[in-house]
């Protein structure tokens, strides 16, 4: 029955690329629409017609193509609706556009995102779903601000010129003026997208996964209330090799679920838990590695040299906060990718291969048509590199820097040194400290301060006590 189901989606959510084939085969137009729908038009209140259209994003996921037009006013409109799930977390992209090629990358930006142009502090909020493009989603904000501006330039002299500098700063960057900005989307959702370019250098394209608020969630609609009042967890202490047991919530239905929990002592490192959450009503199932301890002073660099199957063989254990990087098959990922992973070397690519194989390639194990000739080459090449890496076919170096000093390369030589493996302690720059959060942070003396707090709070009191008592005798 499964089977069934996923040939079933498979046929309704097409590749892009697929479907303009079809076209051409058959001589049509336009490629299938799957329903047309009668809707009122917002802008004379006549009836028009919508037509959806299912279809598949390289890199990306399903989604529902909406256009709108009325025969009367002739106004049209188009959004985009994400067809998967609410992600178990939110996610944020970063591209930093350095050409007009920049401008052609592809953007999803889902109705629950917000994209912001940092340097034209420019914030979009959360509205329509669009797919577009760099330039498209500035040209957007262009048409729509430069609309009301003659009815400003009479009515509010000010606010009239205040905007038209920023639209001279828009047009600049359209312009190729203004490079480099940089571009976010930022999707409590999960469901917005930058799409990557093979080769891109580190920090150019960036993508971080989060946990959601209670209060993000709540909008969501994800809050569960129909349960007041949950009973609390026992208080017994997490003992190794003992799996614990607690519920949760599943993100992908919502509905209740169960959490394992196992500490697991990893030799010559530290103890880490590893979590795992399985859904029984949708079949949903994640995995996940968390580190303790206290922040250490100074952030870590393994580097290990890749030789034979062996050396693939290696346990490792990459934190949430920790970059990888194989400059020998072009793989670098920023931190925050895969999330935590206990695994080995081998299965790590494994899973960097899945992740972004199910993204680019489409059901038939072909790239999709919709993407340049190009990048189709670059990436061919990079998945072949890849898998000769991942079976050992040639000889690589793999590095992980963790600002955090929480993920583990297996010594074989142990407790020896071993020749193939460097650690390598450094001092962390002033952006990984403000990523972590380590900046503002008081690590020492906070007890003292909280005694001047309350001193303080104290003195206050008995101030505002006095004056009180001078006005009732006044």
């Amino acid at each position: 029955m499964p089977h069934a189901e996923e040939e079933k989606k498979e046929e309704f959510f097409r590749p892009v690329g697929e479907m303009v084939e079809d076209v051409d085969a058959e001589g049509d137009d336009e490629p299938q629409i799957m329903d047309n729908i009668e809707s009122l038009c917002m802008n004379c209140h006549e009836q028009g017609m919508t037509r959806l259209l299912l279809t598949q994003i390289p890199f990306f996921r399903e989604v529902v193509l909406m256009s709108f037009e009325c025969p009367h006013c002739h106004f049209k409109n188009c959004e985009i609706q994400s067809a998967s799930v609410i992600q178990e977390r939110g996610v944020s992209y970063s591209l930093k556009v350095n050409s007009k090629d920049d401008m052609d990358r592809q953007v999803v930006k889902a109705d629950t995102c917000i994209a912001k142009f940092e340097e034209l502090d420019l914030e979009i909020p959360p509205q329509r779903g669009q797919l577009t493009t760099v330039e498209g989603l500035l040209t957007t904000v262009l048409e729509d601000i430069s609309a009301g501006q003659e009815t400003r330039k009479a009515m509010q002299p000010e606010a009239f010129e205040q905007i038209e500098a920023f639209i001279a700063n828009v047009r600049a960057c359209l312009a190729g003026e203004k490079f480099p900005f940089t571009l976010t989307v930022d999707d409590v959702a999960g469901n917005s997208w930058i799409e990557p370019r093979p080769g891109d250098a580190r920090g150019k394209w960036s993508r971080k996964d989060y946990e959601r608020t209670p209060e993000q969630n709540e909008r969501l609609g994800l809050t569960d209330t129909s349960e007041s009042n949950p009973q609390p967890l026992d208080d017994d202490p997490i003992r190794p090799d003992e799996v614990h047991t607690f519920p949760a919530t599943c993100p992908s239905c919502v509905r209740p679920c169960n959490t394992h929990m196992k500490l697991v002592d990893i030799p010559h490192f530290k103890e880490v838990v590893i979590m795992s959450t399985v859904c029984d009503s949708c079949g949903y199932k994640s995995n996940e590695v968390k580190t303790g301890g206290a922040v250490p002073s100074k952030g870590r660099i393994i580097t290990l040299r890749v030789e034979d199957e062996e050396d693939l063989a290696r346990d490792i254990l990459k934190s949430e906060t920790c970059g990888l990087s194989c400059p020998e098959i072009n793989l670098d990922l920023t931190p925050g990718t895969l999330g935590g992973r206990f695994t080995t070397v081998e299965g790590l690519l494994q899973q960097v291969h899945d992740e972004l194989h199910q993204r680019i390639f489409t059901g038939n194990g072909q790239v999709s048509d919709s993407i340049a000739p190009e990048a189709k080459e670059r990436w061919i090449k990079f998945f072949d590199g890849l898998q000769d890496a991942k079976a050992g076919k040639i000889q690589f170096t793999m590095i992980l820097d963790d600002p955090l000093a929480a993920s583990y390369v297996q010594n074989l030589c142990a407790p020896d040194p071993d020749p193939q493996l460097t650690i390598e302690d450094v001092e962390r720059t002033k952006e990984q400290e403000e990523d972590l959060g380590l900046t503002d942070m008081v690590l020492e003396g906070y007890e003292s301060g909280e005694e001047r707090d309350k001193v303080t709070r104290e003195a206050a009191a008995k101030e505002e006590k006095k004056e009180e008592e001078a006005k009732v005798e006044a």
